[in-house]
């Protein structure tokens, strides 16, 4: 299992910032444009563009262009990677404890003796 993945890092790196966060969610509400994402937010508008970027290069939101505006959405795909790495990486834990448990219960592997 690879967990060196580099869309799941650029993922990962994007969504560690809090203020990112707040802009996918902006995203996710239904805003679209970095004016009506940044009206909602503590940070200006170029601030805003800039965390869109990396959403983007995240691959998490998506973008298009109506004349001159910019208009970001959710990429459906986008928590995919991150939920398979989740999943392989709780699975792997989860599979950890259940031998741990099997070890120690009576005639699991653990000498009583």
């Amino acid at each position: 299992m690879a967990y060196g993945d580099a869309q799941v890092q650029l993922a990962f790196d994007a969504l560690a910032d809090p203020t990112r966060r707040r802009v996918l969610e902006a995203v996710s509400s239904g805003r679209s444009t970095p004016g009506e994402i940044s009206a909602g937010l503590p940070v200006s508008r170029p601030a805003v563009s800039q965390h869109l970027k990396q959403l983007l290069a995240a691959g998490l939101v998506e973008v298009q262009a109506q004349g001159t505006r910019r208009h970001y959405r959710l990429v459906d795909s986008g928590p995919v990677a991150l939920r398979r790495y989740l999943d392989e990486l709780w699975g792997d834990a989860l599979q950890r404890f259940a031998s741990y448990v099997e070890s120690q219960a009576p005639g699991g592997g653990r000498d009583d003796h």
